[in-house]
């Protein structure tokens, strides 16, 4: 039987934050976090799945999807904050035991709140969540270059990112042919598309670099508490190469490695496989008593 989705709002930090809910409130937990320039409307079809047997929360971070968006004058637009925000927002919901997905943007918040409560992660999945050096594509040399001299010029080249060519690329490169659906792009580009967005993700364009500088930070928690990893990672991915899946070996070296025939956004054309690959890692980390 499907299980039914809720869609929920709660104020954190006196900001609005949507989120998707799903699964028995007693069971096990699992925490989403989406990336760029997506929501949690992401995870529409890997929802389902986990929640036969998982308690599944899915938010959006502020700026992004429902949440709301705070103007930048009076909310700092970087990862730590939104860090910040989405940890509140756990404590909020009381969801402070739980395996986390972690795709793209997700990866950085994900990683900052498990390496400030290492007790609350008892699992991560990591599908195209990059924490290494090796993981990342040959775009991220030029963006190098943008952050030790931040012109506005270049300013205004990144903000290509966000726009609707930019976007259908990022949802259709890599991924076999008439699999994905014009739903999830169509819907990302009419939320960057709000105004003041282009503003608002340029200064998270330009705060990634301190995603990068704290990736040994990142390691250094993996190595030291060994949570169970699994990567189901879109291979033909060209932000976040699978180097960076394998390269979690190096820490944790019992993470389970899945390279898919996919691209960036592999939910779109391999949610059933992504779904069956982490109730099955999850179960088997039960069964060893790891969760």
């Amino acid at each position: 039987m499907k299980s039914k989705i809720y869609y929920r709002n709660v104020l954190v930090n006196g900001i609005r934050i949507f989120y998707r809910e799903a699964g028995d409130a007693n069971a096990p937990g699992i925490v989403l976090f989406h990336g760029f320039p997506t929501s949690s409307h992401m995870f529409r079809d890997l929802i389902p799945i986990l929640a036969k047997k998982y308690h599944v929360i899915a938010p959006d971070y502020p700026g992004f999807g429902n949440s709301e968006i705070p103007d930048r004058k009076e909310f700092s637009y970087t990862f730590d904050h939104i860090s910040q925000v989405m940890e509140a927002f756990l404590i909020e919901v009381n969801m402070l035991q739980f395996a986390m997905y972690v795709f793209d943007y997700g990866a950085p918040i994900g990683f900052r709140i498990a390496k400030k409560n290492p007790e609350w992660i008892k699992a991560i999945i990591s599908q195209n969540g990059n924490v290494y050096q090796e993981g990342l594509g040959i775009k991220w040399s030029e963006r190098a270059k943008y952050w030790k001299n931040p012109t506005e010029e270049l300013r205004e080249k990144y903000k290509s990112a966000f726009k609707p060519d930019t976007i259908i690329n990022q949802y259709m490169s890599g991924t076999p042919d008439g699999v994905v659906s014009p739903d999830g792009y169509t819907l990302d580009i009419a939320y960057m598309s709000r105004a003041g967005m282009d503003e608002i993700q340029s200064d998270l364009i330009f705060d990634y670099q301190n995603n990068v500088n704290q990736y040994a930070e990142y390691q250094q928690y993996l190595k030291k508490y060994q949570p169970p990893v699994l990567c189901a990672w879109g291979k033909n991915d060209v932000s976040f190469i699978p180097e960076g899946a394998y390269a979690y070996k190096t820490d944790v070296p019992k993470a389970e490695i899945h390279l898919l025939d996919s691209g960036h956004f592999a939910l779109e054309s391999h949610a059933d496989e992504i779904g069956e690959l982490i109730l099955t890692f999850l179960q088997n980390q039960q069964q060893g008593n790891n969760l």
